[in-house]
């Protein structure tokens, strides 16, 4: 990523988790261990189906007395009720924001020039009173700023970012093999481990019970993971069938269809030979080895 670009991801939106029970309420149903998040620390995480497939993920920022997750905003109405189904009778407020604040994408290098910035996925510190941090999935991903409407271009002067096209942001995402666009194509389909969420540090094998934990565990402890989400380059054709073949044996499936397409692909002895060249209907694919592998 370019040190002087930013990019307004304003296809995230945010919610936020507030109350006495807020904490307890989170640790009980997420992927990961809310008691780690700080004022100094983010966190990726995620809300599993009971059977443990993917429903939705989101990364949690501590803010004030509660906890902002940045998530897609094409979910953001579901999540939100999803949450209140959870909720019962906890002490807790849920809100969306997403209408007061928005989330914007720096490079790595412009974060560790703010002052007390370490570099570290997750860390998290103030400029100017609002949160930003180091991407707790990957620092290659960059930090995120969040930041309310009216301070956005203000900040982003003081910082000397230039606005950038959030494509290109997206697209440095894909090739790092790290999904963010059309994520609902997964729901239900795939399990959350499968997704690589243990190498994108959203998942925590320590912290105890949460939806989806039994079937998330027995796949690790039994070492059962024979699937995983990667990218696919187009090699030449068009991408106008699901099925993933091989020598036309079936080896996946592809579950999101755009520019920066993911699929479903079988491991062969819990690895998966990136050199292959694979078939997608009339398209020559291969699949892109991510760097955290």
């Amino acid at each position: 990523m370019n040190r002087n670009k930013v990019y307004i991801l304003e296809d995230r939106g945010l919610l936020y988790i507030n109350g006495e029970e807020a904490q307890a309420f989170l640790q009980n149903i997420i992927t990961n261990n809310i008691e780690n998040v700080s004022e100094r620390k983010s966190c990726f995480s995620a809300l599993l189906t009971p059977q443990g497939k993917y429903l939705y993920d989101f990364i949690i920022i501590k803010h004030k007395s509660g906890y902002l997750l940045d998530c897609e905003k094409k979910i953001i109405d579901e999540l939100y009720e999803k949450l209140n189904l959870y909720k019962l009778r906890s002490k807790v407020e849920i809100l969306n924001l997403s209408n007061e604040f928005v989330i914007a994408s720096l490079s790595k290098e412009k974060f560790l020039e703010i002052e007390n910035s370490k570099d570290e996925e997750g860390f998290t510190i103030k400029f100017r009173e609002d949160p930003v941090l180091l991407d707790p999935r990957s620092k290659i991903l960059g930090a995120r700023l969040i930041i309310n409407l009216e301070k956005l271009y203000l900040s982003l002067k003081k910082l000397g970012l230039e606005i950038s096209d959030i494509g290109e942001y997206y697209k440095h995402s894909y090739e790092l093999g790290i999904p963010q666009v059309n994520m609902k194509n997964l729901q239900d389909k795939i399990f959350g481990i499968e997704c690589n969420f243990e190498e994108l540090n959203g998942i925590d094998f320590r912290k105890g019970c949460y939806v989806g934990q039994e079937n998330t565990a027995r796949i690790k402890l039994k070492d059962k993971l024979n699937k995983r989400l990667f990218a696919i380059k187009v090699l030449d054709g068009e991408l106008n069938s699901e099925e993933i073949t091989l020598e036309n044996k079936n080896i996946g499936k592809l579950l999101i269809k755009s520019e920066n397409p993911f699929a479903l692909l079988k491991l062969e002895n819990k690895k998966f030979d990136f050199d292959l060249d694979l078939k997608c209907g009339d398209a020559n694919i291969k699949a892109i080895k991510p760097s955290w592998i």
